[in-house]
């Protein structure tokens, strides 16, 4: 299957490259993802599509949270994704943000660089630099639920930095935020994308991303439309 997409320049070698994937939730149900063939290189790359045309299942594949019923994922340096590869080399954003809710977004930075294995020490720096990065440093002690939904949204971009993984997969990371928020992820994406050989895929609906992507694929072009959206297209 052939799928819309627009190259940029700068891109390097394949870090990501998909095989001829499939996938369903169901046995009797459609395919999500049909014969998806596609590698991802270095860069920033833009995933586009409606509602329910398979973005966040590829994610999800590509984590390792999901598996393929056919083909397969080889991931650099990791071959195929698992435990070890979630564990140092991934980054993950969910669109339900995920962020511990007893714990403080320091606390919530702490567990998830503890969890892949860096020191106390390394834990501390990091943390201080990318909340002073993501505009975060005097809300550190804060509860998720005293903060806004902007800032409960660079803490979640924040937790999936701090062991500065190869590989960071973000789902609609900038969804319902306004432009200063935005601006400010924007901005944190493409410095930690430029500082070596990584990889950012980003599922969003968000045309202010556009400007940062080293390539966008457009799976509208093959997601058949709803009937009641038909008369909208």
């Amino acid at each position: 299957m052939n799928w819309q997409l627009c190259l940029r320049g700068g891109l390097s070698k394949p870090m990501i490259k998909c095989r001829s994937i499939r996938y369903r939730y169901a046995r009797r149900a459609p395919w999500v993802l049909d014969q998806f063939s596609h590698s991802f290189p270095a860069g920033i790359h833009l995933i586009k599509g409606y509602s329910g045309c398979g973005k966040s299942t590829l994610l999800r594949l590509i984590g390792g949270y999901l598996k393929p019923a056919e083909g397969g994922i080889e991931i650099a340096g990791y071959g195929r994704p698992n435990k070890r590869f979630q564990k140092r080399g991934l980054g993950f954003v969910f669109q339900q943000l995920n962020l511990l809710p007893l714990a403080s977004v320091r606390r919530n930075l702490d567990l998830a660089a503890a969890l892949a294995g860096l020191g106390a020490g390394e834990r501390r720096e990091r943390a201080a630099h990318i909340l002073d990065r993501l505009g975060l440093s005097e809300f550190h002690r804060r509860m998720p639920k005293t903060m806004s939904g902007g800032q409960q949204q660079r803490a979640t971009i924040a937790r999936a930095l701090i062991k500065e993984p190869q590989v960071l997969l973000l789902d609609e990371p900038t969804s319902g935020l306004d432009d200063l928020n935005t601006n400010i992820i924007i901005k944190v994406l493409r410095e930690f994308i430029g500082e070596g050989d990584r990889i950012a895929i980003i599922c969003t609906h968000d045309a202010r991303l556009e400007r940062i992507a080293d390539e966008l694929l457009d799976f509208n072009r093959f997601l058949p439309l709803e009937r009641h959206l038909e008369a909208l297209a």
